[in-house]
Parts: structure tokens; C-alpha cells; sequence
């Protein structure tokens, strides 16, 4: 796949790799891929969301699809809805936390199964690409619209057993789909808002949790002491970055150990953690009674893997967080209900209840530019057969007092090096060697 076709969703330069042309070509690949008679759409604020809605729903019901607009929403709405109006497909238009010039598709079956570049994104490419377009329709199908927002407030506040939490939370919506995401949260938690006008230009920050320059506004106000947490939402609201009372940010490995307790204590079952993810978070699992699952990283193969083995809840690295009570997909809302639920329920400051998981010394992910990945991954694999090694992803590889994982990225040539030990000097000296021998 090449272009604006990627692993996980299509995503362009609106105007120059991604127009309404290349829009209304995907609505019909995407019906004739699925034989969609019904499929929800929803979208983000980009100015360009819109256009692109309107090609895309040209495409689709020139096929014969009808299509349920949700008009603007969160992607864990869009999620949401594809499950309770059982749809045959879902796309939400959204580039999550791109910069405002792009936009793209992410696409899902019924029921909220992802279709990833390995399940159907490069069929629907080669579709549009030759023009091998099921006929159109002879009847063409219907646009209408729907409002998911009551249905999924109702949905989310299940969680806190529809009971008000008196915690109150500072929220960074980075002028996205936070907005959306966060009125689900109305009446349940005290949220205070900051950039909460709908601009997709991003005139305050990149709306991207993981890049920690992003969070110095949300800090601030957080140091004012009035809060129990601080949450950031990313674009289309799929992914939250939490601070703590303090404006301390609290790594997202941590944040789903944390989310664990809160649901273990509820009910038992299995939970999903990212392979790079602290020694910490199967251990605090463990420890509630849960039954701990090691995943690979992508929002496809861990919603799939949370399908197969019916867990309770998954956590990612990179700020997704799965919810099974969500058609397995992600939900920021539910995130942060979790903290204020465990907040509320302990008495305790979540720095307090973050303090007794960080029992670890962590690199953090590191990026290394290389020539060949897979000649990296062979070298390493070679040296390393001393420890536990798992293959699940890249290689990982467990000793008594450290492990690491590396793995290259999937769209660039890239290794991706983490690395945890016992102690932070053994984790240093380690993550030099690992790194020397990845650039070396």
C-alpha cells in the first residue's frame, strides 16, 4: 500500500493527496468491499470534514448504501453508533491528530471491527485504483441524520452507575472532538474546559497528547491546585493523556494499570496491556484479581485479540484505551470516569494512587533512523537468545532485572527501542548498549 492508503486508516493532504473525487471513489470501493446497506458517518470539525462527508455519501449511496450521518462527533461516538444502530459498515472522517491542512478515513465493519490495511484498506485501494466498482445502484440509497450524543451519554454514565462523582477535572479539548467526547461526561464529573472552541486549524497546539510540549497550558492551570486530574484529548478524541493534581504527566502504561483497578474492582477478567508496557502494569492486574494479556501494538490486532478472549478491558501505550462495553473500541470518556471513580472512591490523590505502580525505571520509546529493519532485528535477535524472548511484536526479551522491546515502524524506517529495569542506572547503561548495537 502506498499514498494515503496506511496500516491502520486513509489519511491525505486535503486538496492535494486526499479531494472530494478521491472521496466519492472510496464511498463506492467501500460499498462494493462490503456490500454495505448501511453505513454511519461521522466527522470531525476540519472545514474540509464536511466537502468530504458530502463526496463520500455521494459515493456510497450511488451504490445502493444508505447512510446515517452523525454529523460532527468523537470517534469513539462514531464507534458507539456502529454498534447500537447496527450498522453494516461505519467511517469516520478525521486525520485524529494531524495538523489541520489533512483529513482521512478510518473504516470499520459492523459491530466496530476495524478494517486495517492487512483487511480490506488495500482492497478498497486497488478498488479505486482500477475503477472496479460493483454497478451503481438502480435504486440509489437515502442520507439521513442522527444524533448519537443522548444515547451515548446515557451509555457512558452506566459506568459510574449513573451517579454524579464530585471530583473535579481540568480538560485540554485542544479545539477538537474533545468537545463531543467530553458532554458525555456532563453531570457525571465537574470538567473544566480550556480551548473548547471547534477549530480546525489548531490555533492553540497540535492536538496530540503524546508530544509533552503540548500539555504546558493544561500544567499550568493543573498547579493552581483546584483539580484532582488533568485530562488532553487528541483530535478525534480515540486517545487521552492524564495528569495528575499536581500537573505531573502520568505515562499512559501507568494510566491503564490505574483504569485496571478501577474495573477489577467491579469484575473480574482478562486484561490487555501493550508489550511496551511496565513490568507494573501485569503485576497491579494480577494483584486485583484480573488475568493479565501481553498485546501487540495497533488498534486492530488489540481490539481483535480482546474479541477473541472476551477481555474486560485494554490499555496502549499510546493513549488508546479499549473498553469492551464500547464494541471493544476506545473510549476517553470512560477513561477518565475511571479515574474520577477511583479518586472518588479511595479518597486518595491520584499522584498518591499513581506512586505504588511506577516501581520501575523506563527508557521511554526511542526512535533510531535505520537502513535495513529487519537486518537490525536479526542482529538483535542473535545476541539476546540468553533471555525469555517473545515474538509477538519485533522481538521483546526478559531478563531477571531488565527487558526491552524493539520493533520497526510500520511506515517508515524506523526502530523503536523500550527498554525497563529494576533500577535506573541498569536501565541506562542498558538502553546505551541496546542503542549501540541498533545504530551501531
Amino acid at each position: 500500500m502506498s499514498g494515503i492508503y496506511k496500516a491502520y486508516d486513509i489519511r491525505g493532504v486535503y486538496g492535494d493527496t486526499l479531494t472530494e473525487d478521491i472521496a466519492f471513489k472510496i464511498g463506492r470501493a467501500f460499498a462494493t468491499f462490503l456490500g454495505s446497506k448501511k453505513v454511519i458517518v461521522g466527522r470531525d470539525m476540519r472545514p474540509h470534514s464536511k466537502p468530504l462527508f458530502e463526496a463520500l455519501a455521494k459515493g456510497l449511496t450511488m451504490q445502493g448504501a444508505n447512510v446515517i450521518s452523525l454529523g460532527m462527533c468523537s470517534t469513539p461516538m462514531s464507534n458507539f453508533a456502529n454498534g447500537l444502530l447496527k450498522g453494516d459498515g461505519a467511517i469516520m472522517i478525521t486525520a485524529s491528530h494531524n495538523p489541520g491542512e489533512w483529513n482521512g478515513f478510518k473504516l470499520s465493519r459492523g459491530q466496530a471491527v476495524p478494517i486495517s490495511g492487512s483487511s480490506g484498506i488495500g482492497d478498497i485501494e486497488q478498488i479505486v485504483a482500477r475503477g472496479s466498482f460493483a454497478p451503481a445502484a438502480k435504486k440509489p440509497g437515502k442520507i439521513s441524520e442522527y444524533d448519537i450524543l443522548p444515547e451515548y451519554k446515557k451509555h457512558v454514565a452506566k459506568l459510574a452507575g449513573g451517579k454524579p462523582l464530585k471530583i473535579k477535572v481540568a480538560a485540554d479539548m485542544a479545539n477538537a472532538m474533545g468537545i463531543y467526547e467530553a458532554k458525555a461526561l456532563e453531570g457525571l464529573v465537574d470538567l473544566d474546559p480550556m480551548f473548547d472552541t471547534l477549530d480546525g486549524t489548531f490555533p492553540n497546539h497540535e492536538a496530540n497528547p503524546l508530544k509533552h510540549e503540548t500539555l504546558e497550558a493544561l500544567q499550568k492551570k493543573l498547579r493552581s491546585g483546584k483539580y484532582a486530574f488533568g485530562v488532553a484529548f487528541d483530535g478525534d478524541a480515540d486517545r487521552a493523556g492524564f495528569l495528575d493534581e499536581k500537573g505531573d504527566i502520568i505515562p499512559n502504561d501507568i494510566t491503564t494499570a490505574v483504569i485496571a483497578q478501577d474495573i477489577l474492582q467491579r469484575e473480574k477478567g482478562i486484561v490487555l496491556y501493550d508489550l511496551r508496557s511496565s513490568w507494573s502494569v501485569k503485576e497491579v492486574i494480577e494483584e486485583m484479581g484480573g488475568r493479565a494479556m501481553m498485546c501487540r501494538v495497533g488498534h486492530a490486532f488489540i481490539k481483535q485479540q480482546m474479541r477473541d478472549n472476551k477481555a474486560i478491558f485494554a490499555g496502549e501505550l499510546s493513549g488508546h484505551y479499549y473498553f469492551r462495553d464500547n464494541y471493544y473500541t476506545e473510549t476517553s470518556a470512560m477513561a477518565v470516569l475511571c479515574l474520577a471513580s477511583i479518586i472518588s472512591r479511595t479518597g486518595k490523590k491520584l499522584s498518591e494512587i499513581v506512586a505504588p505502580i511506577i516501581r520501575y525505571s523506563a527508557s521511554g520509546e526511542i526512535n533510531s533512523k535505520v537502513a535495513d529493519t529487519n537486518k537490525v532485528l536479526e542482529r538483535i535477535k542473535a545476541k539476546h537468545n540468553d533471555g525469555r524472548m517473545i515474538n509477538l511484536d519485533g522481538i521483546s526479551v526478559e531478563y531477571k532485572d531488565w527487558w526491552f522491546n524493539v520493533r520497526g515502524s510500520n511506515t517508515e524506517p524506523l526502530v523503536r527501542l523500550n527498554l525497563e529495569a529494576k533500577s535506573k542506572k541498569l536501565m541506562e547503561q542498558k538502553r546505551d548498549e541496546l542503542l549501540k548495537e541498533i545504530r551501531g
